[in-house]
């Protein structure tokens, strides 16, 4: 079954008379967005198309073109030689339904074939960003954390610290300590396996909220795999209109009262435009993971 693709305009190598003379025109970035929400309305899908329509061209002129998979819903899957750029989305329930499944058979066989690539010396590299249950996915695939079920679904605005790596990640730039993240979840990755963390070389970004009064362990909220492989178990994409919608379904609206008190659920509803809240964090994100790919695929494009 075929993908729905959006297609942006499209700029090739242009070369002139004089051989000396090249003018660089930069071909688009191919960005495969793999949708774990399983048939299930959302408001991730939009988001993440809204940001990949707003950041196209910013960067060195180079367009976005993106292709959307039903990965968990139809088992459909990218040729990953042919996009540069993973975007695996966040999704309702139970991050193990899909074990013994083709579609999770072949989602990790897609993980394993951008492994392969990333890890050879003479290729050019593909970029992945996990969202919150393709967040938990990835913790599975690479054995680095117990994934299980919450006491209670985490739902609403939250702020969010930095870790020492986290201060320093380059996705973070423009973030304050702390930022703001919307969090919807009823499982969570906790007890890092940190010898297999460390094996891996993996950086922990950030950790759930500290609360003394709790006594459970802060689950992880934030890595980076790779220097081409970050995920976030919140929502980099949520955006205040998709918030509002949010807001106003019956249930999701009562989650968010039972888990903050009423005072403090609509005063998570009068900051939702602040440009230091989710605003933020919908900006900088997203768009810097694209900033840093754009960087790298099109410096290797550039001819010696």
């Amino acid at each position: 079954m075929e993908a729905s693709v959006c297609c942006h305009n499209v700029t090739k190598f242009r070369s002139f008379a004089n051989p000396n003379h090249i003018l660089l025109e930069t071909k688009p970035l191919r960005i495969a967005i793999l949708s774990m929400y399983n048939n299930v309305p959302n408001q991730g899908m939009r988001s993440i198309k809204a940001i990949l329509d707003r950041e196209s061209g910013k960067n060195h002129g180079v367009q976005f073109e993106y292709s959307v998979f039903e990965t968990r819903y139809l088992n459909e899957h990218p040729d990953v030689d042919q996009f540069d750029v993973f975007i695996c989305t966040g999704g309702p329930g139970d991050p193990f339904d899909g074990k013994g499944l083709e579609w999770e058979a072949n989602y990790f066989r897609m993980l394993d074939r951008i492994q392969e690539i990333n890890q050879s010396a003479d290729t050019s590299k593909k970029y992945i960003f996990s969202i919150c249950h393709s967040f938990q996915l990835m913790c599975r695939y690479f054995n680095i954390s117990t994934v299980n079920r919450r006491m209670k679904t985490s739902f609403g605005v939250f702020p969010c610290h930095f870790t020492d790596e986290g201060a320093t990640e380059p996705v973070f730039s423009g973030l304050l300590d702390p930022f703001y993240i919307v969090d919807s979840r009823e499982w969570q990755c906790v007890e890092p396996n940190y010898d297999r963390i460390q094996e891996l070389g993996i950086s922990i970004l950030s950790l759930e909220k500290f609360r003394p009064h709790v006594n459970l362990e802060q689950a992880l909220m934030a890595i980076r795999v790779s220097p081409y492989w970050v995920g976030t178990q919140f929502h980099p994409e949520a955006d205040p209109e998709g918030m509002r919608v949010n807001f106003s379904q019956e249930e999701k609206r009562e989650q968010a009262i039972q888990q903050h008190g009423s005072e403090k659920f609509f005063n998570m509803l009068d900051h939702l435009e602040d440009p230091d809240h989710i605003w933020n964090t919908n900006h900088c994100i997203l768009p810097n993971f694209l900033r840093q790919a754009v960087e790298t695929l099109r410096l290797e494009s550039v001819p010696c």
